[in-house]
């Protein structure tokens, strides 16, 4: 028996197949492959196995429960009141959500066949797996489709060399991905606005247009595939009945939630104006956590930075159609440090699952850490003075939110941080703040013990969380460029090295990899990329 650990989901006590008398010796058992368990939280303490209902071999069946997912159900104070209702509606729906009773699983020459109940008439359903090394770590398998699926069986064909493996299913409410739901006015930006910007800049630029920008509030999914609300900017050029190609541009890290590009007049909005004024529709999206969404913010969680993004540009695009703004057909990608991870998520995820209904034209994700789980842990763990290590607290806290590493953010931490920076982490404070009350030794800022069971097992969950959203085992199709300046001392180059040379790797000749200031450091090597990547955009113009 596994021990019984506290996380998003309700875990209880787990009976393995061979704890099960009705598991051994029946015809497509499964001996010779992994051991299969599957996990539906119990009704009672220590509840009894359900008996009645068919019995698949080797399957041991548990009774379902509730699902409580640690969801705010508080709006924010400055959403409006029409989305104010729509998240508290949200939030009603989305607190017990049931766990469907597994029905049957079948270890197969082509993989393990899973099935389970319904769990109501317009339900949707998301997998999570357990290898059942160390304490239970459930993921979200990345696999040939997004979830959640509308189907109630599902075929898992990544087994590879796992000797065991645990399941879980959770229904939740379907989401209609990308529906618009409210469009709030944040003003017009003249050229000569943006012209001066770009003077202070010391860009030799002159924008060919007025910009206005929206905010717009959208349906999209939660990262456990359940109903949520995000927001996100978009400037249109002023003046012109032309077809435009569409950019969407994911920002760098943001602490606070209202310095989303949706509410705040920052240099982040500003890119988007910027490129709205040279002719492109400008997609900007705040992520989960931010702006009018509730909760977490998931940082660095590559599917939820690509879900929202996706959403974000169907919205763009119902309102574009609503208001009889056209476009060509064209999407550009850009994005710097989190916006660049972001990026590669958001290409990944428009090519592998989305291809019928966008095309890529470029894409240029910008001093990205793609490879979380090999350069950037182990740079983090090499005690070096950090920059900025409020980014690492930020990693902390949103992987917690995710993944529930352990009861509680504070049970990471050493003192006196544990009571120290939690409360800072509540998306109502600037990154400066939040570094004032950390070191920059990250190392010295969780519990001792972690910190060594970090290092030591390869299998510690917040290892295995970061391996989850690296963003470099993939093979892009568009054409793709990825800026960083090797002297960057916050994200480190070999990030996109690792990127690189797997791109490459994989046949992905077309990637190339640029340093646009090579004394450039985190900061400095904004401009020059982004001014490099507008260029190149350019060359693709319809």
């Amino acid at each position: 028996m596994v021990p019984e650990r506290a996380g998003p989901f309700a875990i209880n006590p787990l009976l393995e197949p061979g704890d099960c008398p009705q598991s051994r010796d029946r015809e497509g058992a499964l001996a010779g492959r992994a051991a299969i368990t599957v996990i539906g939280p119990l009704a009672h303490a220590r509840g009894s196995e359900r008996t009645d209902g068919p019995r698949s071999p080797g399957v041991t069946s548990l009774l379902p429960s509730t699902l409580p997912l640690n969801r705010r159900t508080e709006t924010p104070g400055h959403v409006a009141a029409a989305i104010g209702a729509v998240l508290l509606a949200f939030s009603a729906a989305a607190q017990p959500l049931t766990v469907p009773q597994i029905t049957g699983v079948r270890n197969g020459v082509a993989g393990v066949s899973l099935a389970w109940a319904a769990s109501g008439a317009d339900q949707a359903y998301t997998v999570q797996m357990w290898d059942g090394t160390g304490s239970p770590f459930w993921i979200t398998p990345r696999v040939e489709f997004p979830w959640p699926l509308r189907a109630t069986q599902w075929l898992d064909t990544g087994l590879g060399d796992a000797t065991r493996r645990f399941y879980r299913v959770a229904a939740v409410a379907p989401a209609r991905r990308g529906s618009l739901l409210a469009v709030t006015e944040v003003g017009v930006f003249d050229r000569a606005y943006i012209n001066f910007g770009l003077f202070v800049l010391g860009i030799p630029w002159t924008a060919s247009y007025s910009v206005h920008v929206v905010k717009l509030d959208y349906e999209t999914i939660d990262p456990q595939g359940g109903r949520t609300v995000a927001s996100g900017a978009f400037a249109l050029p002023l003046g012109t009945t032309k077809s435009l190609p569409l950019a969407s541009y994911q920002h760098g890290t943001l602490a606070k939630r209202d310095e989303a590009p949706s509410v705040s007049e920052t240099e982040e909005q500003f890119f988007g104006i910027v490129m709205a004024g040279f002719g492109y529709l400008a997609a900007m999206p705040d992520y989960l956590g931010l702006g009018d969404s509730p909760g977490v913010h998931p940082y660095h969680h590559a599917a939820s930075e690509a879900t929202a993004a996706v959403d974000m540009l169907r919205a763009v695009r119902a309102f574009c159609a609503a208001n009889g703004v056209a476009l060509n057909g064209q999407l550009f990608l850009v994005g710097y440090s989190q916006g660049g991870h972001a990026t590669a998520a958001l290409h990944r995820e428009l090519e592998e699952y989305h291809a019928s209904e966008f095309t890529v034209t470029a894409s240029a994700p910008m001093a990205g850490a793609y490879d979380l789980s090999g350069v950037t842990l182990e740079d983090a763990l090499s005690g070096r003075p950090m920059p900025h290590p409020y980014y690492f607290a930020l990693l902390l806290a949103g992987y917690q939110s995710v993944y529930h590493l352990a009861d509680s953010l504070a049970d990471l931490l050493a003192p006196p941080y544990h009571t120290t920076l939690p409360p800072m982490l509540d998306g109502q404070h600037t990154g400066s703040e939040i570094d004032a009350v950390m070191q920059d030794n990250i190392t010295r800022l969780v519990r001792p013990d972690y910190l060594a069971e970090l290092r030591q097992n390869p299998r510690n969950p917040l290892r295995q969380a970061l391996y989850q959203n690296d963003l470099y085992r993939w093979t892009p199709r568009a054409p793709l460029r990825l800026y960083h300046c090797a002297a960057d001392a916050d994200v480190i180059y070999a990030n996109s090295v690792v990127a690189f040379q797997a791109f490459q790797a994989r046949g992905a000749t077309q990637v190339k990899l640029l340093d646009p200031l090579s004394t450039g450091d985190h900061g400095s090597c904004v401009l020059p990329s982004l001014i490099d990547a507008k260029r190149w955009f350019d060359s693709f113009r319809q």
